[in-house]
């Protein structure tokens, strides 16, 4: 991309709320139910039924909104968002446009030691569609619908064309995602669609006037986030450069070709024709109320991490790592309740849970190493039951087959040997085997030291003891 440009991303995140009914009826929401059977008359679009407004959602939608530093409408209305699709089977969509729950909020980011503040437009509440099943099979022109999801509360925010870089894109992702955790609204389980992304995209000269944007729909996760805005911006650039312009217009990205594609330009866009949903009064929410939900705030994300390095003695560092997201600031904690050695909890999760857990994109919430069997396993090494490398392997079998690390131990005859006989036995025999070694420990070579160790290690399979064996080596060689 020419250097002449810079790109300038605003993002519209839609965030399905972790209540247990729909937003205007009492369908359950659970995901993985058979199709079609979390459904009624309300959410399938029945002639004569009602909608009426779950209060929870509403409250989650404000507890959201005043996270993120927003001003929260007195009055607030619901508007019908009319348009066809087979998954919506009202024809329309209750949403909000002229009287959004909440507007001028803001959500700070780090990026290169350097903090930003990413506007906030708008907040509003809607409701969510179903889903559309295309069928890929070579005679099968056809598509199945799935109504269970439609009704979810669904919340959209919508944020100012702040984002200039893929790296501030996955900055604001990340702390928009771990600030509806941290406020309880969502989950926010990318794998069952539980939050999604638009972003809409243009380039510029530098600090000149916005250019043409181009929206990008239905992009499931934050990689092909990244993707889409670095294809979109080099693209963008390198049709203006050819003397080209830009063309307002709805994209969608192929992941195969790796490409954006056109959906349907703007003149093309759907007339929503909003209008005021005449079976839902307007909402009032007074100052008591905002006072009493603002109130029922849990700790956020910077305060937890002060308290993380105060209480836990961590660094700046790896207080900032272990509170980045909820899940894996409530799973460090559990851990310790499990077993009270703060920095090796801190140092295991940051090294080996996570690393598994971000390159499987899994979810630690699905890890199989739960936080106490994770604590139950730096017990046995501060017990001095098994050394930190058996407990690599241990922690493996975790892993690939959960299971309580005292018995895997067991069962492999993995405990650790601290018997000083049974080690000086190995010991001497390491040092008859190797003279030459011993030699140069007892010349001033230090390094000979951990050479010799190594043997005895490899001669006791791991199990012996690394404190007893430093100690009979430095005896041995000193006499």
């Amino acid at each position: 991309m020419p250097t002449t440009y810079e790109t300038v991303v605003g993002m519209e995140v839609h965030v399905e709320l972790s209540t247990k009914t729909k937003v205007f009826c009492g369908c359950p929401i659970t995901f993985g139910r058979p199709p079609n059977t979390q459904v009624c008359p309300v959410c399938l679009g029945l002639p004569g039924s009602l909608p009426v407004l779950n209060k929870v959602a509403l409250e989650y939608s404000i507890r959201a909104a005043l996270a993120l530093n927003c001003r929260i409408a007195r009055r607030n209305q619901f508007e019908r968002k009319n348009y066809y699709y087979p998954d919506l089977p009202k024809n329309y969509q209750i949403s909000q446009l002229r009287k959004n729950l909440a507007t001028g909020g803001w959500l700070e980011i780090a990026v290169d030691e350097a903090t930003k503040r990413i506007g906030i437009d708008n907040v509003h509440l809607e409701e969510d569609a179903g889903k559309s099943m295309h069928s890929d099979h070579a005679q099968g022109d056809y598509s199945l619908i799935d109504l269970n999801r439609a009704g979810t509360p669904l919340l959209e925010i919508v944020s100012d064309p702040d984002i200039r870089s893929t790296e501030e894109a996955l900055a604001y992702m990340n702390g928009l995602k771990n600030l509806l955790q941290y406020t309880g609204v969502s989950d926010c389980n990318m794998h069952e669609g539980r939050l999604r992304f638009e972003a809409n995209i243009s380039v510029r000269p530098p600090g000149g006037p916005l250019g043409t944007k181009v929206e990008v729909k239905n992009l499931n996760s934050m990689k092909i986030v990244l993707k889409c805005i670095q294809f979109e911006a080099a693209r963008q650039a390198e049709e203006l450069e050819s003397g080209g312009r830009i063309v307002q217009e709805t994209r969608l990205w192929d992941e195969d070709a790796g490409v954006t594609l056109p959906m349907r330009s703007k003149e093309e866009a759907h007339d929503y024709r909003y209008f005021p949903e005449p079976d839902l009064v307007e909402v009032e929410v007074d100052e008591q109320w905002i006072a009493r939900l603002r109130g029922e705030l849990p700790e956020l994300p910077d305060a937890r991490r002060r308290r993380f390095a105060e209480q836990y003695g961590l660094s700046a560092y790896d207080a900032g790592v272990l509170t980045a997201a909820r899940p894996v600031a409530d799973y460090y904690e559990s851990a310790v309740e499990a077993h009270d050695d703060p920095k090796a909890i801190g140092n295991w999760i940051m090294t080996e849970v996570l690393a598994i857990v971000n390159r499987e994109e899994q979810e630690i919430a699905d890890f199989p190493v739960r936080p106490r069997q994770l604590g139950a396993l730096l017990k046995l090494i501060d017990d001095k039951t098994i050394s930190g490398k058996i407990a690599k392997g241990v922690f493996k079998d975790m892993v690939a087959g959960g299971g309580d690390p005292a018995e895997i131990v067991r069962k492999k005859g993995l405990g650790q040997i601290s018997d000083a006989g049974v080690i000086e036995k190995i010991v001497d025999e390491v040092i008859a085997a190797n003279p030459k070694s011993a030699a140069d420990f007892s010349g001033g070579k230090q390094r000979a030291l951990g050479s010799l160790v190594g043997q005895v290690m490899k001669a006791s399979r791991g199990k012996a003891n690394p404190q007893i064996v430093n100690e009979l080596l430095r005896k041995k060689l000193a006499d």
